[in-house]
């Protein structure tokens, strides 16, 4: 007897679509086709559709964000937050504080997540200070036992990498088969804008996005694939907001090069004008890359159409508005220098690429399915999730194409205190998500228990694979 049938849908993976009925048994996928006996659960799908469950492959939880700064999720509401927007992996990272060896930081995070995930989590590392134990002993032992993945910065104080440093990391990535995710902005030339509009008088929000402009971000973005040339080693360009980026990594692979793009919700439904709001309310859009105008919005979808981006995350990084620990910390509330970057969207994600993407013909279901979940898991080494197949985790999400959501801030799980997209109005939303065969939210309620998610370790993806082999 199976464990779980999923009866009556249509299953879509990112090459296929077709109506079948999904059988599970030990949290796997065994069957798929039509009158598969007995189970000892079933589940109608009739009218639905039965996708793999998502993958959120850029998330920050319960990380370390500044003196006085508290970041609004932990693992518990984040992981439910994720649930209830039809994800069943997200990738947080584990942020490397100087000072403390990586493998340190990595042992405390394992211990916030421990018990508290509703979805399984898989964890990225960030290198912030890359000296001889990081990258001689620590990163080469810990890319072995399966964090696969790290993320360097080119920004933030504390976090930015000079040049040497950059090519010194991306070696190692290269020796050991990881793959080096980029976030691509100048952080001299942001601070050399920033003082500038200070000092001008210009402090509000939305001077968040003119510290910031475009240039900034292509120009790291060419220098990171220019670095990530030199030594011969494929790189992730995180986030990117702007067509002159996107550019940038589609010349890169036209002369042969691995280079690999991700966009984000905040740059296909918001503007710059966001950040403009009155009484400091556009900090609650503030974040980096920061959103673009309307023709750089189109641009990102362009590249979804086209394939420039590999992958569709939230980069969820959740603050809450109305907290001296938030967005309006007693620093912030001076300049949007002092503004913590970064705003929350892991329950929201997919309804807003599934609504404005899927339901309004600029992409199909299949890459639908492609950019939130299957892609996700063979860009990262995450072998067992990311499509519906036999022998694949039965990690699925069941989706009513026709049910129409506002989403508002009183509808939604995460722990901040606000959502960017309030108002926006979305059709087609995650009724039900399972978790290698186990129902965690199941017809819109929480069934799931927070302990159910593991930590996965990755295998080296292909990839991570250099040109010269």
């Amino acid at each position: 007897m199976l464990d779980l049938i999923i009866k009556g849908g249509v299953v879509a993976t990112a090459a296929d679509t077709f109506r079948a009925d999904v059988g599970v048994r030990d949290g796997t996928i065994v069957a798929l086709g039509l009158a598969l006996g007995e189970a000892k659960d079933v589940i109608d799908a009739s009218d639905k559709l039965v996708l793999p469950g998502g993958i959120d492959s850029h998330v920050h939880i319960a990380q370390p964000s500044g003196e006085g700064i508290v970041m609004a999720d932990d693992f518990e509401s984040a992981t439910r937050s994720a649930a209830f927007g039809g994800n069943t992996a997200v990738m947080p990272f584990v942020l490397q504080e100087r000072g403390t060896p990586l493998r340190t930081t990595l042992a405390a995070y394992h211990a916030k997540a421990e018990g508290q995930a509703y979805v399984d989590v898989s964890f990225h590392l960030i290198v912030s200070e890359p000296n001889a134990q990081t990258l001689g002993q620590d990163l080469p032992a810990l890319i072995a036992d399966g964090y696969t993945s790290f993320k360097v910065f080119m920004t933030y104080e504390g976090l930015a990498l000079n040049d040497r440093e950059m090519l010194e990391v991306m070696a190692t990535a290269r020796e050991t088969g990881a793959l080096v995710m980029v976030h691509a902005e100048n952080y001299d030339a942001i601070r050399f804008l920033a003082d500038r509009l200070e000092r001008a008088g210009k402090t509000a929000p939305f001077f968040h996005g003119p510290s910031r402009p475009v240039p900034v971000e292509r120009e790291a973005t060419h220098r990171a694939i220019s670095l990530a040339e030199i030594v011969d080693v494929p790189v992730v360009i995180v986030h990117v907001s702007n067509r002159e980026a996107m550019e940038e990594i589609a010349r890169a692979r036209r002369r042969g090069l691995k280079v690999y793009g991700e966009t984000c919700p905040q740059y296909l439904v918001l503007t710059e004008k966001d950040m403009d709001g009155l009484n400091m309310e556009g900090a609650k859009y503030v974040c980096s890359p920061p959103p673009r105008d309307a023709a750089h919005q189109q641009a990102c979808w362009e590249g979804l159409q086209q394939g420039v981006f590999d992958v569709f995350s939230s980069d969820h990084c959740p603050f809450r508005y109305d907290d001296p620990a938030g967005k309006l910390n007693p620093k912030g509330r001076t300049s949007f220098r002092w503004v913590p970057n970064g705003i929350p969207g892991i329950e929201t994600r997919l309804p807003i690429l599934f609504s404005e993407g899927v339901g309004k013909g600029r992409i199909t279901l299949q890459q639908f399915v492609a950019l939130s979940a299957t892609n996700h898991a063979r860009m990262y080494g995450l072998t067992t999730k990311g499509s519906i197949a036999i022998g694949m985790d039965a990690d699925i999400a069941i989706w009513d194409p026709e049910r129409e959501v506002t989403i508002s801030q009183s509808g939604l799980h995460h722990g901040s205190d606000y959502t960017p997209y309030e108002g926006i109005a979305v059709k087609g939303w995650p009724v039900t998500t399972i978790v290698r065969g186990r129902p965690v939210v199941r017809d819109g309620e929480l069934v799931g228990a927070k302990a159910h998610g593991r930590h996965v370790a990755r295998a080296r993806s292909a990839y991570a694979t250099p040109r010269g082999g």
